[in-house]
């Protein structure tokens, strides 16, 4: 399938993290949006064991173009070893909002 697209999520350990985390990466033009999702229950597996944290989400918009340097960027400022950073594909967005990230994203 292809998308120009994308709405990417990350999670963090704590809101000041996450937001100067979105201050970065909008300050940088690699998402021209990012809400910030307080209170997430996370249960994972790590290093062998069964996980529960309390989380903060980042769901962010931006272009596929731009995946590459938005993965960099996470990886340099996130405090965890293995930070989650998966994108799906906007297969239908409203014309003018698309247009949007285009502009907030050159």
């Amino acid at each position: 399938m292809d998308f120009d697209y994308c709405v990417v999520y990350c999670t963090c350990p704590s809101e000041p993290i996450a937001e100067n985390l979105a201050k970065t990466l909008l300050g940088q033009s690699l998402a021209a949006c990012i809400n910030i999702i307080p209170a997430v229950s996370s249960h994972y597996m790590w290093e062998g064991a069964t996980t529960s944290e309390a989380e903060v989400m980042l769901v962010m918009k931006t272009k596929k173009e731009k995946l590459h340097d938005l993965e960099l960027k996470i990886v340099a400022e996130h405090p965890y070893e293995c930070p989650e950073i998966i994108a799906m594909p906007i297969v239908f967005g409203n014309t003018a909002y698309l247009k949007w990230i285009d502009d907030c994203t050159a």
